[in-house]
């Protein structure tokens, strides 16, 4: 699936963060593990990758409890997720995606707007704009914190639109997994799709676009047009 989602309308891409720009799904599994095995309960790769990976914390702990019947309630397993990316993210920033930094840089040099759209919290973002010398090519974030109603629901979409003047036409998301694409498209977005290990059997028949790798996207619908 390579048909075209940047057109001559196109001035505005919003990029993802988890799995999209940063490489941070492995670590976002492995703290769920050690929450659930705190609790007696084993959290597999395979329930991750089907249930959890690209869906903010909030309903992952509400997943997590009513599949392994834990006897918790979801606000504190949340807490303890959050507490813990914090702890991570005082000590570095999440590792970036391959050709990330140069899929950012060649974007704002062919002349887009770039905004960055994300479940994540906003501290993250801050981290990866700050460590990778980022900051200076992104004009809009929109985090987990910004909204009532994270993806899949529209609104991220539709408050990163507002903040920056743009339509849905102008615009196209970057994503890596069905919840995040179903965000974009309920925003009536395009949406490029780049699908990491976790998210690869994920159903994104309904993605403008899909490739392999955010290079490969670059190459062929931003430097190569």
């Amino acid at each position: 699936m390579a048909n075209s989602s940047v057109s001559k309308n196109t001035t505005t891409l919003l990029f993802d963060h988890d799995g999209t720009l940063i490489n941070s799904e492995h670590v976002h599994f492995t703290l769920w593990q050690e929450i659930v095995a705190s609790y007696g309960a084993e959290l597999t790769d395979e329930f991750y990758c089907k249930v959890m990976a690209g869906i903010p914390v909030k309903q992952n702990a509400k997943d997590v409890v009513k599949h392994f019947s834990l006897d918790a309630v979801p606000e504190q397993l949340a807490k303890k997720k959050h507490d813990k990316i914090e702890e991570y993210l005082l000590q570095q920033a999440f590792p970036l995606m391959p050709y990330a930094a140069e899929t950012i840089k060649a974007c704002a040099e062919a002349g887009y707007t770039l905004g960055i759209v994300t479940g994540g919290s906003t501290l993250s973002v801050e981290k990866t704009l700050t460590s990778y010398g980022l900051a200076q090519y992104i004009s809009c974030v929109v985090a987990v914190e910004d909204v009532t109603h994270s993806k899949p629901a529209p609104d991220c979409y539709q408050l990163a639109m507002k903040k920056l003047g743009v339509s849905p036409g102008e615009c196209i998301a970057i994503e890596d997994t069905y919840t995040g694409m179903q965000s974009a498209l309920s925003a009536e977005l395009a949406c490029v799709v780049v699908p990491t290990t976790q998210s690869a059997i994920h159903d994104f028949t309904k993605a403008t676009s899909r490739y392999e790798s955010l290079q490969l996207w670059v190459e062929q619908e931003i430097t190569g047009r």
